[in-house]
């Protein structure tokens, strides 16, 4: 089976690209997933697949769903392992019109049951895990109405309850080939649904378009100069789909993409030896650890011309480290954005190396200019929605605000979830902008400086009987500050209340060879700089933590939430 590419009435798929590549390239190799025996090294092997038989397998398997009584515009949980089966079934569902719900398992229990509640899927594709899980949980139990199970042995099979791929399969196949006619949707419609990590709030459901997937896979062109017949080292699943789609090969190293941290470097320095890789995509916790693996063996990552970083700002300490294995003119990208919204500006780490004095001395993080075709802007930080947009709400130069931004791969709606997308979206004519519920301001070259989230800054009451006027602080500026102490491993900025007002207190995690003993002379010393700088003024209390509480992905996203509840308990008044 082979999809038509000829496109009717204007509409739009993403998967046009696969069907291009499987036309000019078809042998080219498209996807190669390692698969590990044991944990050695001289274990793994490769599954391998083309760009041909890539699209002919994705084709099979959205004319199967369809048969089986999938409809275009029903919506489908997809929980599936990065593996071959993920890349044919996304592609599937894709070209069939069928919408798929991608979540992080990482989230835990509770939010993907919420998760499901909101999306109302009418089927339900995983791997044995996921079907088990669903049954003992109730995933989706009201609104699901199509079980397939992915893989697994035959007694796994037995406990999910659903049918299997293979049987799909076999029913479906035909002596004759018969080409499958890909869904052509509105490019603003429905397309797919990815609910948020919950890392910093609720999950909650973003509305993909075929226009915002077509954005990314422009910037990925464009601003990151991707080119056809690359490879690349794949440590997220979804940007591993935009690789078929860039022409670009992506090569899936064996690791659980939701506890990056736990990944086992020499698998992946294996994957990008064996391939040549040229592009890898890494988060904060990869850069670190993989840094840290590459300094103790002195290792090289020779074929690598590009890495690219997002998710969460990674320590200029880090990128360092982990830049001593790249060729001396190949950079780490560093890309700032959200589920709702991503990319939206990037910056070499060796411009962000020259920042390290204004980001030490509380000046927020550098997360580069705006890419091509995205406009950023700063408005005040206000908790009430704004419905319509006007250049009167922007803010000057260096002025911290919430950062605002503007594009194609906008998101325009979270699902089933009006009250936050009419808090995070301003209509501007036929556009949207999303509100970010990220603090910054812009500089007067056009760079974007991060100041953390809206909802970690702490607006400190003033003191009575005291000319004193209340202070607004910002988490990143005043983490900053504090992180630059020889003892400090991290701090966390958080609000409490002492005597009924709101005070500014600084949880500290300190390095490993420090002890808590000496911690009235390092309250000391981090009170003496916090006078130093007017971002840090007037903060003198400090608790040491033995080990923040940070988001499994990323391993930096600290839940200061946690961390104010913790420290309230600790005062005494």
């Amino acid at each position: 089976m082979v999809s038509q590419l000829t496109q009717k009435n204007d509409g739009a798929n993403l998967c046009r690209h696969l069907v291009s590549a499987a036309q000019t390239i078809p042998d080219s190799l498209a996807v190669a997933v390692q698969q590990s025996k044991g944990r050695a090294v001289s274990g793994l092997r490769y599954q391998e697949m083309d760009f041909q038989t890539l699209n002919a397998k994705s084709d099979e398997l959205a004319s199967a769903l369809i048969s089986h009584g999938l409809m275009p515009g029903m919506k489908a949980v997809l929980m599936v392992t990065p593996s071959i089966d993920f890349f044919c079934l996304t592609f599937a569902l894709f070209k069939a019109g069928i919408i798929p719900i991608l979540v992080d398992p990482g989230m835990g229990v509770k939010n993907l049951k919420q998760c499901f509640i909101e999306a109302k899927p009418d089927a339900f594709i995983g791997i044995p895990k996921a079907h088990i899980a669903r049954r003992l949980f109730g995933w989706g139990k009201p609104t699901v109405k199509h079980l397939i199970n992915v893989g697994g042995s035959a007694f796994a099979q037995a406990l999910t309850g659903a049918t299997s791929l293979e049987s799909l399969l076999k029913a479906n196949r035909s002596p004759t080939t018969v080409p499958f006619n890909m869904q052509w949707l509105d490019e603003d419609a429905m397309a797919a649904i990815l609910f948020t990590s919950g890392s910093t709030g609720t999950p909650k459901g973003v509305v993909y378009s075929h226009k915002m997937f077509e954005a990314q896979i422009t910037a990925l062109k464009h601003d990151y100069a991707i080119k056809p017949g690359e490879r690349d080292l794949a440590t997220f699943p979804l940007f591993s789909l935009f690789g078929p789609a860039l022409g670009m090969a992506s090569i899936v190293p064996d690791m659980d993409a939701s506890k990056p941290i736990t990944a086992n470097p020499d698998f992946i320095f294996a994957a990008i030896d064996k391939y040549q890789c040229s592009n890898m995509f890494v988060n904060p916790a990869l850069i670190e650890r993989l840094g840290q693996a590459g300094e103790a063996k002195q290792h090289k990552l020779a074929s690598i011309k590009r890495v690219i970083s997002a998710g969460a700002p990674a320590t200029i300490s880090s990128i360092k480290r982990f830049s001593q294995m790249l060729n001396q003119d190949v950079e780490v990208l560093n890309s700032y954005g959200a589920t709702e919204s991503l990319p939206i500006s990037k910056i070499g780490s060796q411009a962000l190396f020259d920042t390290t004095f204004v980001t030490d001395n509380g000046g927020g993080i550098c997360v580069g200019k705006a890419i091509d075709g995205v406009e950023i802007a700063i408005i005040a930080i206000d908790e009430q929605p704004i419905i319509h947009w006007h250049d009167s709400l922007a803010l000057p130069v260096d002025a911290i605000g919430e950062i605002v931004v503007k594009g194609p791969m906008v998101s325009r709606s979270y699902y089933q979830r009006e009250s936050a997308t009419q808090v995070a979206k301003i209509q501007d004519g036929a556009s949207i902008r999303h509100r970010m519920g990220d603090l910054g301001y812009l500089d007067s070259d056009g760079l974007l400086w991060m100041c953390g989230r809206k909802a970690h800054r702490v607006d400190a009451d003033a003191l009575p009987a005291t000319n004193n006027q209340a202070q607004r602080y910002y988490s990143i500026p005043c983490e900053r500050i504090f992180n630059t102490h020889s003892d400090v491993k991290r701090s966390a900025l958080v609000g409490v209340k002492v005597a009924g007002r709101v005070t500014p207190l600084v949880c500290i995690e300190l390095k490993q060879s420090v002890a808590c003993s000496l911690s009235g002379v390092l309250y000391s010393e981090l009170r003496a700089i916090a006078e130093q700088h007017a971002q840090t003024q007037g903060i003198d209390r400090f608790f040491i933590h033995p080990d923040f509480p940070v988001d499994i992905r990323h391993n930096a996203k600290i839940f200061r939430e946690q961390l104010a509840v913790w420290a309230q308990k600790q005062i005494k008044e």
